[in-house]
């Protein structure tokens, strides 16, 4: 059980609710990525499982205290943090959740005339209209599980046409995959005030 902190009064019930059952099963989740045995399962089983865990935090990103922290770690965190912890983790969800036809990571890919089949100008492409043809940034992030320090770069697409943009060449998949539930994991942490064990 959690009991997350705002940086106001404490959360209402509906939100203690709400934020009760979002942070419990985002942290059962990590607790599955990061076990040994986990990426020998299947793609399709592995990349649902990370579909659940950024929609759970693209839920999270409404709820007002989270907003503040984006706004204070924008200037008190290294380059593009913020803009990782936000504005990349929106594209990602709303690509795999607008875009529901594929089954692995490595399958997802949009373009231009895709994002914008229906009405142009909405998230998806605002990102890319704003990140295309930015420099990758390199990352580095603590794995508990191995006590080991891993690397990752995200690199944002050259161009935003009609050719194809695969998620796997923005973001790899294991390690991108674990990276941003880190990422997200450091956002949603900022919210707890302390966790007690789970009943049984």
């Amino acid at each position: 059980m959690i009991h997350p902190k705002a940086s106001r009064e404490t959360p209402n019930q509906a939100e203690e609710k709400f934020l009760s059952l979002a942070y419990n099963r985002f942290y059962d989740i990590m607790e599955i990525v990061f076990d040994d045995d986990f990426w020998l399962n299947s793609s399709e089983y592995c990349f649902n499982l990370f579909k659940d865990a950024i929609s759970i935090y693209s839920e999270l990103l409404h709820y007002e205290p989270i907003k503040w922290y984006h706004d204070h770690i924008r200037t008190a965190r290294p380059p593009m943090e913020a803009e990782l912890s936000a504005d990349l983790m929106k594209f990602i969800r709303n690509v795999i959740l607008h875009f529901p036809f594929f089954k692995s990571w490595d399958e997802v890919f949009i373009n231009k005339m895709l994002v914008n089949w229906q009405k142009p100008n909405q998230s998806i492409d605002k990102f890319l209209k704003e990140y295309a043809g930015k420099p990758s940034v390199k990352y580095r992030y603590w794995k508990k599980t191995t006590k080991t320090m891993s690397y990752i770069e995200i690199c944002f697409p050259s161009n935003y046409d009609d050719r194809d943009i695969y998620l796997k060449d923005i973001v790899k998949n294991k390690e991108g995959v674990e990276f941003l539930l880190v990422l997200m994991r450091k956002t949603i942490d900022s919210q707890v005030e302390s966790m007690k064990p789970k009943e049984e």
